[in-house]
């Protein structure tokens, strides 16, 4: 036979495998949601999703590592529309990431599988949901396989989640770089939660829109398998122009579904609603096996190398093709999958590099702490798992000169697109890479950290679990550099004063605040964060140049504070951080000259063993912070965990609150002007000392 008949045997043979194919995931989807523990499910999006994602993972595409989903040679997904969880959790219990019977009370409270995927789940590695920040995740995995070994990163997102604006952060950086390796698909279902017919901000020409970002666009029918494999196709198998690529899969909420319910955002599938879908489904199922059967019986005595390679494509969707007595008419048996993901090998983290060339500091000189960032990241990018992501502000920070000296590959800039920065950095994290992303305070994402510190959560479950696919070392290194913390912005303006990200980011669960006082000690915690497994570190540096206080034996121990002066008998000590420390050192001395001795403690983690000391020391305690209080408001919190009633009477603070105690944004000005205005001069807090001693 003609090679053009052959070419069209296995189209159509696998084709028609897909969509026997089909039939099946959509009764697991079904069943999974009745089995739920609110026998619901996000059917909408999920039934839309379901051609692409299994032409893209049974048509012989996406190339994993199931028995090892942690390998760097592999492929990678990110499932961006996380509310269509229920679709790749059928498809991985059937790949074999995990016993099919998980599938059993999903969205529970003991359950591995939640509303959105995340790592808990074995293969899945960033927790997602619909904000849109799945596409940067998949943009940092990409660029990390865009060298040797080159490979593929695939992302589904929904149309819905196209409103909003940081998926365009991913959008315009992967166009620019030109991250050919990187294939969006968008779900195209024209219809969000709100209104599930349309779109509430419709989207346009969206080929047009991806085209002039620098995109490769393929429309196809997201209802037909046979478009969705070539486009599939096309991307993995043919030649590519240096763009990345996006397939708008135009399709219907619920498609594939029998009752309008399907149409739905979320639906619960039980009793009779249950029954009838379900009764649909294996009805499909009949008449795709009867067409199935027909076509490969028609093969009979021809064409055996097309039948073959039918039969293993059938193998690897789990579907055995046999010959069926007595007419020796081909039928398809769907075949039980098994569990073959094993425990990750676990990961040494510690950074390699040579201590000796680190710099060493003067103590009668000054130096800026994005000098040290820089000069240390030179010695710390020896080793090829350290990698920085800036947003345009990398002369602040230091990382960019400190990296790319040593590789500039590994030395990114994103521009003025903080999520894209965060979630990438997240991406390299998840890989095994000690990576660092900076900015100003104030402009640090709160969702993007939330969603990150989410999947950073479920990552510890997943390794303190005898049952979990993870294992020590696969937790995430991850360093959100903080610059110009404080009062370090001075005359820049109110939008970037960091007077309050410490306070609202206390609330962010297993985030490690660090303010950095003295450019000796910023280089002990950077060697502290080089030992690994330090998760998500949250690092305040100074701006301007300033004193060195600590000696070059200095160890950073996180949760500790440290004393910068201490005397016998004191009655008085002042807290502070940052450069409230320099303030508070000055204020002693002329204190000192005076004739009053005060201990001055330099806290740059919250120290919760000292603050119950204190409290029971009988000193008078004065919290002095360039911030809305972080370290008074955690002391509070100490105090009332460990049930400490300490004498209110001698306990005082200053800071960037008003009067009142309620929080405010901070005027532009100088140094010295703000640290006046706020009482927080070396002066002004001499005289705060006065005034509590003499009560």
């Amino acid at each position: 036979m003609s090679r053009q008949n052959t070419e069209y045997i296995l189209q159509k043979g696998k084709e028609l495998l897909l969509e026997y194919k089909d039939s099946i995931l959509r009764m697991s989807v079904l069943q999974q949601a009745a089995d739920a523990v609110d026998n619901g499910v996000h059917i909408g999006g999920v039934f839309s999703a379901v051609i692409p994602l299994a032409t893209l993972y049974y048509g012989g595409f996406i190339q994993l590592d199931i028995e090892n989903p942690t390998a760097e040679d592999q492929d990678a997904f990110v499932l961006s529309k996380g509310h269509s969880v229920a679709a790749i959790t059928t498809i991985y219990a059937d790949k074999g990431y995990f016993p099919k019977d998980l599938l059993k009370n999903t969205r529970s409270i003991e359950s591995i599988i939640n509303g959105h995927p995340g790592p808990l789940m074995p293969g899945v590695h960033i927790s997602t949901g619909p904000l849109g920040q799945g596409l940067s995740a998949a943009a940092g995995f990409a660029l990390i396989r865009r060298e040797a070994p080159k490979r593929d990163v695939y992302c589904m997102s929904g149309d819905g989640e196209l409103q909003e604006g940081s998926i365009w952060e991913a959008v315009m950086y992967a166009g620019e770089t030109g991250l050919e390796n990187l294939c969006l698909i968008v779900d195209r279902n024209y219809g969000q939660l709100d209104c599930t017919n349309r779109l509430i901000l419709g989207l346009g020409d969206l080929k047009a829109k991806f085209e002039a970002f620098g995109w490769r666009v393929f429309e196809i029918d997201g209802r037909s398998y046979s478009q969705a494999y070539e486009a599939f196709d096309t991307f993995k198998n043919k030649v590519r122009d240096g763009r990345p690529t996006v397939i708008i899969s135009n399709t219907t909420k619920g498609f594939g579904g029998f009752s309008n319910l399907t149409d739905s955002h979320k639906t619960n599938f039980s009793g009779k609603v249950f029954e009838l879908e379900m009764e649909y489904q294996k009805k499909r199922l009949a008449n795709r096996a009867q067409e199935l059967a027909r076509f490969l019986s028609g093969l009979e005595g021809q064409e055996e190398a097309a039948v073959k390679e039918l039969e293993a494509f059938a193998a690897g969707m789990n579907l055995s093709v046999v010959p069926g007595a007595p007419d020796k008419s081909f039928k398809v048996i769907a075949t039980e999958a098994k569990a073959k993901t094993c425990k990750a090998a676990p990961r040494n983290k510690k950074l390699q590099y040579p201590r000796d060339m680190l710099p060493v500091l003067d103590k009668t000189k000054e130096y800026a702490a994005s000098s040290i960032v820089t000069d240390v990241m030179k010695v710390f990018a020896q080793d090829e798992k350290v990698v920085s992501i800036d947003s345009d502000l990398s002369s602040t920070s230091g990382l960019f000169d400190g990296i790319s000296a040593v590789d500039k590959t590994r030395a990114v800039n994103v521009g003025i697109a903080e999520v894209n920065m965060m979630c990438m950095g997240e991406a390299y994290a998840a890989a095994g890479y000690n990576a660092w992303v900076s900015t100003f305070c104030p402009f640090f994402e709160w969702r993007a950290l939330r969603r990150i510190a989410i999947g950073y959560q479920e990552r510890l479950e997943a390794i303190e679990s005898k049952a979990g696919w993870l294992s020590d070392g696969h937790r995430l290194d991850l360093t959100f550099l903080a610059t110009a913390p404080n009062l370090e912005t001075q005359t820049n303006g109110a939008t970037h004063m960091g007077n309050d990200d410490i306070t609202v980011f206390s609330g962010i669960a297993h985030l490690k605040i660090i303010d950095t006082s003295c450019p000796q000690q910023l280089m002990s915690i950077m060697e502290w964060i080089a030992e690994g497994n330090k998760g998500l570190v949250y690092l305040r540096i100074m701006r301007a140049k300033s004193k060195v206080l600590y000696s070059s034996d200095y160890t950073f121990e996180f949760g500790k504070g440290y004393y910068l002066s201490r005397y016998e008998g004191s009655k008085i000590a002042v807290i502070t951080s940052g450069r409230g420390a320099h303030e508070a050192l000055a204020a002693a001395e002329i204190l000192k000259g005076e004739g009053v001795e005060v201990d001055i403690i330099d806290m740059p983690s919250a120290d919760e063993a000292m603050f119950v000391e204190l409290a029971g020391s009988g000193k008078s305690l004065l919290f002095a912070e360039q911030n809305n209080g972080y370290l008074y408001s955690e002391f509070q919190k100490t105090m009332f965990k460990n049930k400490v009633n300490p004498d209110l009477n001698k306990i005082f603070s200053i800071n960037a609150l008003d009067e009142s105690g309620k929080a405010r944004f901070i005027h532009s000005g100088t140094y010295k002007q703000l640290a006046e205005h706020l009482g927080l001069s070396a002066k002004q807090l001499v005289g705060a000392v006065k005034k509590i001693i003499t009560g």
